[in-house]
């Protein structure tokens, strides 16, 4: 039996594990890649036959776990797709809007280079929809056996809405292996979700890693620095906040924050714009499910109810509306996707406001490299949107405590639950430098042998 790593692996997005045992073949996530050469990591073939799998298991509905399913099923998967059922109801979203990117930027490169093989999408509106109906939603902790020889319970991850650890029991003639994909792990004490669940053995782990090397502030002190960076834009400089934000999970989070600091008198009137009819939708699903959520999503969800006792929200859904927003000089908290900046209509809201030093970004996810994000987040002086170079006059901040990742202190503390170690223990979902310094912990806090995969690696495994 053996797991090849086909994306996650030294890297942070892309994550795909496919598992083989000979007599069965299964992947767990089909995630799009993100940042350096990733048009050329998606475009490529599969590293597997889709018509030769019986089922997929999806940990999340983040498009670094999720965004090439649509291509999956258009290549030959014709079988069930397996997820929480929160994380179903927004791939009902969020594949179809990827689509929809998709075809406009094949449209864009199409009429600028009049090559039709170069504006070809990834997948269309319509694989997207048509993927959607293999979706097979389930429940956390109900056991599901999936095959005679497999079986598996998500557990709730923490990360965001419907996010899942995976629990998979795999038989190989007369013995069983337990493999857990941690998929993206929680911040313990964050709003709207619920604390990851607590795993407690395993034969094979596989362990994310995003932020394997560093360590957020607490939940206090990151309201401390996010409180600082509004006020110093809105009332010392007059100028807006952009907000990159992933539309599902921390755009939630940036409202319920926001709400708290206007609650405890610390933020100035502002208007505050969720551009991201995505996030919107985002925003609707999570209010749907109260039986995932915590006080803090009640909170919101009362608050977004009746708009009493808060800053003026928009939502704006239209392009005309967004186009709007940017004739306002100051006093605006613009919150758009995509989280990495590279595409959606973040850009364009970057693109009228990253040239002013009255002005501010905050970032308050990963940015992974390779993206217009990290090029900001790093320092560039300058940057290229709609073919065109904008200086960065703009204050940039990065808030890492907002990310919806565990740190490297969560993940130990996570690891440090299981009763004995694992068989095999391979950390990924994460770069070069993170994911090796959390083997390097693992190694010395718990004894344990842990290993950092190459993309195309294979882990094998089975009997003894």
């Amino acid at each position: 039996m053996e797991i090849t790593f086909l994306g996650a692996a030294g890297e942070v997005t892309g994550s795909c594990y496919h598992i083989d045992t000979g007599r069965i073949r299964f992947i767990v996530d089909c995630g799009m890649f993100q940042g350096h050469g990733a048009d050329r990591k998606n475009a490529a073939r599969f590293g597997f036959r889709p018509d030769a799998l019986e089922f997929v298991l999806l940990t999340h509905a983040h498009i670094d776990h999720s965004g090439l399913l649509p291509r999956l099923t258009a290549a030959g998967f014709t079988r069930a797709i397996h997820a929480t059922t929160a994380t179903c109801d927004l791939l009902g979203v969020m594949l179809p809007d990827s689509a929809h990117l998709q075809e406009r930027e094949a449209e864009y490169a199409q009429r600028r280079t009049g090559a039709r093989r170069i504006g070809k999408p990834l997948y269309t509106v319509q694989q997207a929809q048509a993927c959607l109906r293999q979706l097979a939603p389930i429940a956390y902790d109900t056991p599901l056996q999936l095959h005679p020889d497999v079986r598996c319970v998500f557990r709730d991850a923490g990360h965001i809405l419907g996010s899942a650890i995976l629990e998979v029991w795999v038989r190989d003639g007369e013995n069983e292996t337990k493999i857990v994909f941690s998929g993206d792990l929680g911040q313990p004490g964050h709003p709207i979700v619920r604390e990851p669940a607590r795993i407690e053995s395993a034969d094979v782990l596989l362990v994310e890693s995003t932020y394997g090397n560093r360590l957020h502030k607490n939940l206090a002190q990151t309201l401390d620095e996010f409180a600082f960076a509004l006020n110093d834009t809105l009332r010392s400089r007059q100028g807006n906040v952009v907000i990159p934000s992933f539309a599902v999970g921390r755009t939630q989070d940036i409202l319920y924050f926001i709400h708290q600091l206007y609650q405890q008198q610390r933020l100035p009137a502002a208007e505050i714009y969720v551009d991201s009819p995505m996030a919107i939708a985002a925003t609707r699903i999570t209010l749907n499910h109260p039986e995932m959520q915590d006080r803090g999503a009640r909170q919101l969800a009362e608050w977004l109810e009746d708009r009493k006792g808060g800053p003026r929200l928009h939502f704006t859904e239209t392009l005309e509306e967004s186009m709007r927003i940017n004739s306002q000089r100051s006093g605006a908290i613009i919150i758009s996707a995509s989280g990495m900046c590279d595409g959606g209509r973040i850009r364009h809201h970057l693109r009228y406001n990253i040239g002013r030093p009255e002005c501010a970004i905050v970032f308050v996810g990963f940015q992974a490299a390779g993206t217009l994000g990290r090029r900001i987040v790093d320092g560039a002086r300058s940057v290229r949107m709609f073919g065109e170079s904008h200086q960065v006059r703009a204050k940039v901040f990065t808030i890492n405590g907002l990310s919806a990742h565990a740190d490297q202190a969560a993940l130990l503390n996570w690891v440090g639950c299981f009763r004995r170690a694992p068989r095999q223990t391979w950390v990924v979902h994460g770069e070069p430098l993170a994911a090796h310094a959390l083997r390097d912990q693992i190694e010395s806090r718990l004894g344990w042998d842990a290993r950092v995969p190459a993309r195309g690696g294979k882990a094998v495994f089975g009997r003894e």
